[in-house]
């Protein structure tokens, strides 16, 4: 089987014939539903009977309102169960997200100075030059040497290391 490439100018002529086609479908479909809407309104809607005088037309009158007052009503009721409906469906929606959980991206490791955060942090403007470390206290190893007797000597230890508490709390 050869298949053949169809011209640019038979495809052209071939959509051009579709869309004529779905044009005339739509002209009919127009036609069709106002004729459906005209025999709807025939048979829903009977002419008036003006033949009367005023009272019998007053009478009609306050039929036609009392039936509109009544479709009001009940498109009221419907708008708020609709309205009941909708606030149903979000609430719903929320649960689902809920219960779904969000997926939450895998995070990069980013390595940054404190001064590029506090950048990121305060925008652009403003620049702020910490040294972080200025603030940290300085603490002087001392070594001490302790002959091998007082190792075993254990209030000592305990005396050492209250000294070393009250170095810290004195700055």
């Amino acid at each position: 089987m050869s298949e053949k490439k169809m011209t640019s100018s038979r495809r052209h002529h071939l959509k051009s014939l579709m869309l004529q086609i779905a044009a005339n479908w739509i002209e009919k479909e127009k036609q069709e539903i106002a004729v459906s809407k005209q025999n709807y309104v025939a048979e829903k809607c009977p002419p008036p009977a003006l033949s009367g005088d005023q009272a019998t037309l007053m009478e009609t009158c306050k039929k036609l309102h009392a039936l509109i007052d009544k479709i009001d009503e009940e498109r009221y009721d419907l708008q708020i169960k609709v309205g009941k409906t909708d606030k149903e469906i979000d609430d719903l929606k929320i649960k689902v997200v809920d219960l779904a959980g969000v997926k939450k991206p895998a995070l990069k490791k980013v390595r940054m100075s404190a001064d590029a955060m506090l950048k990121a942090l305060l925008g652009s403007k403003h620049t702020v030059n910490l040294d972080l470390r200025a603030n940290l206290k300085q603490v002087k190893k001392e070594v001490k040497e302790e002959p091998a007797e007082a190792v075993g000597d254990w209030r000592k230890n305990i005396e050492d290391k209250a000294d070393r508490k009250k170095m810290f709390e004195a700055s």
